[in-house]
């Protein structure tokens, strides 16, 4: 389902000033869905299977005969955008399409698991993968962003186009009506879970779950329903709504996929500069090898700034490693911008802000690379409700009042939160200056980044009681707390090629027992990325002398402690193996259905 919006509603008095979120909750957001234990991808002789490590044990009981009845959901990526020929065969297979993918060259399947050796010996297949689930990750914003900045440079997101690929988002609320308060500013929508849900009054409900309406306000509410109160970061930016998650927050690659490629497709028309992914899911292959990761680069190749949350892992400590190699897809690709979670402390200075402990930390599964990108705020964030949603009915004392009534607004906390924040601040940015490339808005974000830290903080869970300890190195803060005064001051650009501001890889070496950086990878010449060896500027200036020094990021005293030999290993790994799936994203270590479940927000 898809169609353009313009509702209308009388012309009334509106008022809006600068953002201000941050009240009190009792709610924060570990939402991911976990993986089943995976190897790593072995190839033989130095070529790479068709199909993917994560259906090895599916394989085995095709070959063994032993798989009758079963069937799996997968993305075939073929050699070629794939024709009638191809989906012709797979349906001679018994498979059943689910969804084009042209833009990763492939589909998504429901197929026999009896196929899966069929598929393995076609040539004109690259890649089979599961379909995985995924799910979201959930007035002192203003003030630790700098966006006062803007609102006194009159920039305001008017002209850019933000794409919201996330549970929906319920346009009638005020706060995201144009100036004229007679139409909405979401200007498109579209369903791509199938479960859509009309009321009783015949009208679709945009948003079953409340995640994505809470999302689209901090990036672009403008405050109507609070007196500008709570206000977002750009609250006058377009917002086209790309429904992913139904009404329980779950949703899956393909979805997100088509709706990524959808974006691309209405870019020109909506002018969409951006996209915002408050989701994730742990990571089973490299980023190269996961088709989520590479529907984010088409974008980011597509000339749209990419912006993803890290994930809420951060306190998951396996055999001590303390949360590292934790960060979710694609937040993991070194392309798109990366955001973690900050603290605002219920102070407007932003000097005490403080990391939040569940915000995951890197380097990433599999690849080493160094994330998040940057930190924001997303602790205890005062955003729009959306009514009857089920967020609102299982978490009722998480409601705040705005003028009005007591469903205006809703409190979460999350990486969710804090990316959509990022997302504001780089519409703000492209208003400024329409030409930038996502490369140079994430170089600027970075460099000009607020990088004044602590070396720890302690967060204590109100419920369980348990205190985690965080350090500010790269892995944990990234480049830094984003300040947006900064970065619509700076008029530094980065070279506007793709992959001139690739997050770098870090590498151990075990005969030294440090950690270095490294100046991009294989498919990047070194000398064009930013912090490379011929930097547009400095390693100390993107990281900072307060964020884990420049080239070695930490050595043999590590982080978790020397003695934490086994934590050190969990997230390096003997063969160079980053916190495998069946360490961090494991069944019997997230329950049952591998689902991290909601609990309170941390002091």
């Amino acid at each position: 389902m898809a169609h353009k919006h313009k509702s209308q509603k009388p012309v009334g008095r509106h008022e809006r000033r600068s953002a201000a979120w941050g009240k009190r909750a009792s709610l924060f957001l570990l939402l991911a869905v976990g993986m089943l234990g995976v190897p790593q991808l072995n190839a033989a002789a130095g070529a790479r299977s068709r199909i993917a490590s994560e259906l090895s044990g599916l394989l085995a009981k095709a070959h063994q005969g032993s798989a009758q009845g079963q069937t799996v959901r997968v993305i075939v990526q073929y050699q070629q955008v794939p024709t009638a020929a191809h989906y012709t065969a797979m349906n001679g297979r018994g498979g059943r399409l689910q969804v084009k993918l042209h833009l990763i060259q492939g589909a998504a399947f429901t197929i026999p698991v009896s196929a899966l050796p069929s598929l393995e010996a076609d040539p004109q297949i690259a890649s089979v993968t599961i379909d995985h689930p995924l799910k979201g990750m959930d007035d002192y914003t203003d003030a630790a962003m700098n966006v006062s900045a803007a609102v006194n440079s009159s920039y305001n997101g008017s002209g850019v186009g933000v794409a919201v690929i996330d549970s929906g988002i319920n346009d009638n609320h005020a706060d995201l009506w144009d100036s004229t308060e007679s139409h909405s500013r979401v200007v498109y929508h579209q369903d791509f879970t199938g479960t859509s849900v009309y009321n009783s009054g015949g009208h679709l409900v945009y948003d079953l779950y409340g995640h994505g309406t809470h999302v689209a306000g901090i990036i672009g509410g403008n405050g109507y329903k609070s007196g500008g109160r709570y206000a977002g970061v750009a609250p006058n930016v377009s917002l086209v709504d790309l429904r992913v998650l139904d009404v329980n927050g779950s949703g899956s690659d393909s979805m997100v996929i088509a709706a990524i490629q959808q974006a691309i497709a209405l870019k020109n028309t909506y002018n969409i500069k951006v996209i915002n992914l408050s989701l994730g899911r742990g990571i089973s292959v490299g980023y190269a090898q996961d088709p989520l990761c590479q529907a984010a680069e088409a974008a980011w190749k597509a000339g749209i700034v990419v912006v993803a949350a890290a994930g809420n892992f951060g306190r998951v400590s396996v055999s001590g490693s303390s949360g590292y190699g934790t960060v979710a897809a694609p937040g993991n690709d070194p392309l798109v911008l990366t955001v973690g979670a900050m603290k605002s402390m219920g102070t407007y200075p932003r000097t005490d802000d403080q990391i939040a402990s569940y915000s995951s930390k890197g380097p990433t599964t599999y690849d080493f690379v160094v994330k998040p990108d940057v930190v924001a705020p997303g602790n205890m964030v005062v955003s729009l409700d959306s009514h009857w949603s089920t967020l609102e009915g299982e978490y009722p004392g998480n409601l705040v009042a705005g003028n009005y009534s007591n469903h205006d607004y809703f409190i979460l906390s999350g990486t969710s939160m804090a990316t959509p924040a990022v997302v504001g601040g780089v519409a703000l940015m492209l208003e400024q200056d329409p030409t930038l490339t996502p490369d140079q808005v994430k170089a600027r974000l970075m460099k000009t980044a607020y990088k004044t830290f602590p070396t720890s903080s302690t967060a204590t869970d109100p419920t369980t009681g348990q205190t985690y300890t965080s350090y500010y190195d790269l892995f944990t803060v990234g480049a830094g707390y984003l300040d947006m005064a900064a970065a619509l001051a700076n008029t530094d650009k980065a070279p506007a090629t793709v992959g001139s501001a690739l997050s770098p890889s870090a590498a151990y070496n075990s005969s030294t027992g440090a950690v270095t950086l490294s100046n991009g990878n294989s498919s990047v010449n070194p000398s064009s990325v930013v912090w490379g060896s011929s930097v547009v500027w400095g390693s100390s200036v993107v990281w900072g002398s307060n964020v884990a020094g420049s080239s070695v990021v930490w050595g043999s005293s590590v982080v978790w402690g020397s003695s934490a030999t086994s934590g050190f290993s969990v997230v390096w790994g003997a063969s160079s193996n980053v916190a495998g799936s069946s360490v961090v994203w494991g069944s019997s270590l997230l329950g049952g259905n591998g689902a991290f479940s909601s609990t309170s927000g941390e002091r």
